[in-house]
This record gives C-alpha cells, structure tokens and sequence, in this order.
C-alpha cells in the first residue's frame, strides 16, 4: 500500500555508520553539541565505546543519557527493536521528547540487518521510517582499511550519504583520490567533507525519498540518476552500464556492482512483480541495496521503493511529478552479481512489455 504525506508521522531513523576509527563519534558529539538543532534520540552499542564528551552530559538515568542540547542518548543492551520500542513508548507519555533518532553503529556492522529490522518488526514498521543511511569514511586510513575489510566496502556503497573524515590530514591530491574511489563504490554518491567532525546543519536528515512530502527532485536525488541514455536501443534492454569508469584498487572493491535498470514507458504490475520477484530469488542475500522510481500502467503518480536484500520497505507516492515523465528508474547495489544473473530477471521484466516495431533489443549486461 502507498503512503501519502498526510498520514505518515512515523519518526525518522538515521543509520550513522563507518569502520572502526572512521570519526563517527566525532560526527556524533558535534551533532549533540548544536543548540537549537532537532531533538535527537540516540542509540550507541555502548556508552563506553562511544566515547561521548561527558560535557554535554546533563544527567544519568539507568539506560538514558540526557544532553545539554536536549537530546538523549541511550545504549543498546539487548535487542535493537527494544530499545526503540521503549524510546517510543516513554515518548507517547510524554516522559521523553525528541523528534529523530540517530543509531551509532560498531565499526564492524553491516547496516543491512538494522535496515531490515525496521520492517520486519510490524510494530516498529508503523512508528519508524529511516530516513537514511550516513557512513563515517576516514580519508587517512580509509584506503587501507577498504584493501583489507569488506565490511567498510559495504558500509560505503549502501550508504545515502558520505561523510569524508580527516581530510586535512592528508594531502589534497590524496583526499581527491579517495574521493574517486568512493564514487566508484557508489557511483553518482554525494560526498561530505567534514571539518573536525562539523558537517552543515541539517544535511544528515532527509536523505531517503522514502518521507512525507519528498518532492520529485528529491526522489531523483535520493536515486543518484543513471547516466543519460544515448543508444535508441539501450532502454530496450534494460540495463545501463554503471561500472565501466570505476578505477580497479582491490578485489575488494571489484565485488561490488551497480547496475540501472532504465524503462521508458509504464510497466504493468505484474510485469514489476515478477521481476523483482526473480531478482530476489536468485540474488537475493547478495542485494546490499535497491531502489527506484516506477511508474505502473494505471496509476496516475508513480511510487518510490527501497528493499535490503529481501525486505522492502512499503512503497511511497511521488506528489507532484512532472506530466509526461514516464520513466521509471531503478538502481541494483549488490556484491558477487553477475551478468546472466541479472540479465536473467531482466529477461522476465522486459518480456512482458510491449514491443516497439522494427527495432530489436540489445544484450547489454552488468559485466563487459
């Protein structure tokens, strides 16, 4: 079922992430340190791990740190869903009041199991939205760090946002270059630089079109827009490529892929089900992330959706959308993906549209 703005008041999650050392708490501290800024809950692993400037602590209780700015902070001991339901439950009556919530993750985290814990979890699902996912990436170490984790590889290409730390510690030129390599992780990614942890107000919230009231522009935004496609006959097959630029650095980086899927006219319901459906089951623990706009044969407006590996958030219409634009666009971010995989479920998609006379479709995967 589509959401509309006027009946969505679930409260916005952000997924703050990055490998060990990357600067999160940095981010953390200074975000909890602004007066006047949107009252924060924040959720960490452990008060101790996350090293947070106990000058901006105001008082203790139990599980729940208050701050000077009016957030709060609380760690997890147990189950994330917990957590959250008990924030939610103290909100409703009134002992506890913010309007975001923030969840640190350990350096280690792959953010795919917190994603899909939101919709999972059916009372959590009608309380909370995320809003998106920021990922910490140190710009001294951070190079090495992606030779040797996968996890960081990870964190960085399911991330909506990018916040490149430290960079005044290395050269320009070497910021530059880490700067290419993140954009080949996550092609078209919006990247921030950070000074000491301060990153304008306000730019970690409303990264996910995926939130009452995203305007068209947002929604394309959130979807970093595949390239202009110039073949005729591309659109036909489907798939656009998305890797051909990306610098080769390690074996690591290599597993990751992204791949647009490019649709020029309404796609019938079922048409999208089934290949979705196929995609899922043939890679569907592989999927870090997928996202698209799509307009569907009978529907005035088209829907935003968003899934992590087989969990998919419900999808969102797109108020306002400029008459006449009836492409649908959708991004695949996965690992280990290969070509007659995907191809395979573009096969279902496309064999069920109509056909254009006199022209043939053109075979145009994911690997050269």
């Amino acid at each position: 079922m589509l959401r509309h703005a006027a009946t969505d008041t679930r409260v916005p999650v952000t997924l703050l992430t990055g490998f060990l050392g990357a600067g999160k708490t940095t981010v953390l501290n200074q975000l909890l340190a602004k007066p006047g800024a949107a009252r924060v809950a924040v959720i960490v692993n452990e008060f101790g791990e996350a090293g947070l400037d106990h000058d901006l602590i105001e008082a203790v209780d139990e599980e729940i740190v208050l701050m000077q700015s009016g957030c709060l902070c609380c760690s997890v001991r147990g189950d994330l869903s917990r957590v959250i339901g008990d924030l939610l439950a103290r909100r409703a009556a009134g002992t506890l009041d913010f309007t975001r919530v923030v969840i640190e993750t350990t350096g280690l985290a792959d953010p795919g199991p917190i994603l899909q814990t939101f919709n999972v979890d059916p009372a959590l699902a009608g309380q909370v939205r995320m809003d998106g996912v920021v990922t910490v990436a140190d710009a001294a170490t951070g190079p090495g760090t992606l030779d040797r984790q996968f996890e960081a590889v990870s964190q960085i290409a399911m991330a909506d946002l990018v916040i490149l730390s430290k960079a005044d510690l290395v050269t320009p030129e070497a910021a530059a270059r880490f700067e290419t390599r993140i954009a080949g992780l996550k092609p078209a990614a919006r990247i921030l630089r950070a000074v000491r942890g301060q990153v304008p107000e306000g730019s970690l919230w409303g990264l996910s079109a995926l939130r009452p009231g995203a305007k068209p522009e947002d929604a394309m935004a959130w979807l970093s827009r595949p390239e202009p496609v110039t073949d005729p006959l591309a659109n036909l097959s489907g798939l656009t490529r998305r890797m051909e630029s990306k610098p080769h650095h390690s074996p690591h980086d290599d597993r990751i892929g992204s791949a647009s899927v490019v649709l020029d006219e309404p796609v019938p319901d079922v048409a999208f089900d089934l290949w979705l459906e196929s995609l899922v089951a043939l890679r569907g623990p592989d999927i870090l992330r997928i996202k698209g706009i799509v307009h569907i044969e009978g529907l005035p407006k088209p829907f935003v959706f968003h899934g992590v590996q087989h969990v998919f958030d419900p999808p969102v219409a797109v108020e306002n959308w400029p008459g006449g634009d009836t492409q649908s666009r959708i991004v695949v971010i996965a690992r280990d993906i290969t070509r007659p995989e995907l191809q395979q479920s573009l096969d279902n998609l496309r064999s069920r549209l109509p056909r254009v006379a006199g022209t043939e479709t053109k075979e145009e995967g994911l690997m050269p």
